[in-house]
């Protein structure tokens, strides 16, 4: 649902983030949706903040694709293509993938069993066919398979990707439509999680979503 833009209050973090955070939401819930431009005296009045972090935050906001500028023209809410949705979906699967051998082969037990404990509700989605819960229920299987990892490498570089990949991925879809069969290849994948079988847990990370 959008919300309107208002002054922010901070809480003991750095204001560029708060702004940076505030804005991305923003264009996630359609409070500025696609195309619209971005003036940053215009957005630091509605934050009740001056220009500077306005202006840190729609370079940042820039480097992950959710705002696009032409130099002495405009900046302003990028669109979602299909490519770039594409894109994104192979970046995740492969990437998850590889972070998923990672965290299988010399993960925690704790950590493992975080992430299997949100793969069974990806499950459920799956057997639902609920797209949107299986979207959600994804995203958080991804978030504590890229944690038992303990590679921080990959933990900064998603954490910077978050926004967009969840705005780039707003319109996804099963690549196996079949929910049985989808279903099924998610319960090997648990079980090869659960018998630290690295490689098979990555093969069907990638084939789940059209990458083998």
């Amino acid at each position: 649902m959008a919300t309107p833009l208002v002054p922010l209050n901070p809480h003991g973090t750095v204001l560029g983030d708060e702004v940076y955070r505030a804005l991305g939401e923003a264009i996630l819930d359609g409070t500025l949706p696609p195309g619209e431009r971005l003036r940053d005296q215009e957005m630091a009045e509605r934050l009740g903040v001056s220009r500077t972090p306005v202006r840190e935050a729609l370079q940042r906001l820039e480097r992950i694709g959710l705002v696009e500028v032409s130099p002495h023209r405009y900046t302003r809410v990028s669109v979602v293509n299909d490519k770039l949705a594409r894109d994104t979906t192979e970046f995740v699967a492969l990437t998850v993938g590889n972070c998923m051998r990672i965290a299988v082969d010399r993960g925690e037990d704790a950590a493992l069993d975080l992430a299997v404990d949100h793969l069974s509700a990806v499950i459920d989605a799956s057997r639902a066919d609920d797209n949107l819960a299986l979207l959600e229920a994804s995203a958080l299987f991804f978030q504590y398979v890229v944690y038992a990892t303990d590679n921080v490498a990959f933990h900064t570089v998603l954490a910077e990707a978050e926004m967009a990949i969840r705005r780039n991925l707003s319109r996804w879809h099963p690549y196996i439509e079949c929910s049985i069969t989808r279903t099924g290849q998610y319960e090997r994948m648990r079980d090869a999680i659960v018998a630290r079988d690295g490689r098979l847990a990555e093969s069907l990370m990638r084939e789940i979503h059209g990458f083998a």
